[in-house]
């Protein structure tokens, strides 16, 4: 019992190594296909996957096809068309800055979920709470320092990362839903099965988005078939262990342990893109960590 109860943690890290791989290999797509077509990457081959975890989850189990509900297709939609958008802005802001510090930037979603439960649901905000997200804003605005000049680089990949966190937690609120939906007394299959239709959708969304208006990145992205295979095969992978955690805690825990993905992707940006953190932004990624298990923990 005690083993099944922590294994919605074993997913989340597999989910945060598995993005940090999709997320490198996104990047350096994008320079090839340009931003939307990296992130049609992510969709487009990472479907025909879901579909085989499908399969799979099915065969084993031997369990029916979910028959959803009204509310399904709404949280889906809410988590699919979050999910682009929060893909396409990130991949925008690493052009102009660090790996890691995107990823870390991303990262304040846990923060602006907090924000969203209050505008949205009525969540209150307690003073802990409110301290929390103060902390985890000031490591924010010290990353966005180099020297001593403040968001080198220019304000727009910082307002970008944000903007993408603040998609991806809109995102995990609809496919968690979603999933809930359901009310199947299992997980896996209501995970495997919101995740194959999210995919489907934003694939079809993706691709008639570009059959109308640059047909040459479609184009581009049948060429470079090799690299987007196994983009779209670890953001699948990624994707389906993320959809399992949200089918065993609520998405706030889940993301939170999530943070690990910035250690990831720290090492990720040391040894393959070659690009020192410094201590300033090293400390600000800490205050960010601070906040969001403090805000977490606060809440328990």
């Amino acid at each position: 019992m005690i083993a099944a109860g922590w294994l919605w943690a074993v997913f989340t890290l597999l989910a945060a190594a598995g993005q940090s791989a999709r997320n490198a290999m996104q990047r350096e797509l994008t320079a090839a296909l340009g931003t939307v077509g990296a992130t049609h990457v992510r969709f487009l081959f990472g479907f025909p996957f879901a579909l085989l975890f499908l399969a799979i989850v099915l065969i084993a189990t031997g369990a029916p096809l979910p028959s959803p509900g009204l509310a399904f297709i709404p949280w889906t939609l809410l988590g699919a068309l979050s999910q682009i958008c929060s893909t396409a802005l990130m991949l925008a802001a690493m052009n102009d800055r660090s790996f890691v510090v995107t990823i870390a930037y991303t990262k304040t979603e846990v923060i602006q979920a907090a924000v969203f439960g209050l505008l949205f649901l009525g969540d209150p905000l307690t003073v802990p709470i409110v301290v929390a997200i103060l902390i985890a804003t000031a490591g924010v605005w010290l990353m966005s320092f180099k020297g001593s000049a403040p968001m080198q680089g220019g304000l727009k990949p910082t307002l970008l990362g944000l903007l993408s966190g603040a998609m991806l937690a809109l995102s995990v609120v609809g496919y968690r839903g979603a999933i809930l939906s359901l009310e199947r007394p299992d997980f896996v299959v209501p995970a495997t099965f919101s995740l194959a239709v999210g995919l489907f959708l934003q694939s079809s969304l993706l691709t008639l988005y570009l059959a109308l208006r640059d047909r040459g990145v479609l184009v581009a992205i049948a060429r470079a078939w090799r690299p987007s295979l196994f983009a779209g095969f670890m953001g699948a992978t990624a994707s389906q262990f993320w959809f399992l955690a949200f089918a065993l805690t609520t998405a706030a825990n889940v993301r939170t342990l999530g943070l690990a993905e910035v250690l990831f992707a720290q090492a990720i940006s040391y040894f393959i893109f070659k690009q020192a953190t410094s201590r300033r932004e090293a400390f600000g990624m800490a205050m960010i960590v601070v906040g969001v298990v403090l805000l977490i923990w606060v809440q328990r």
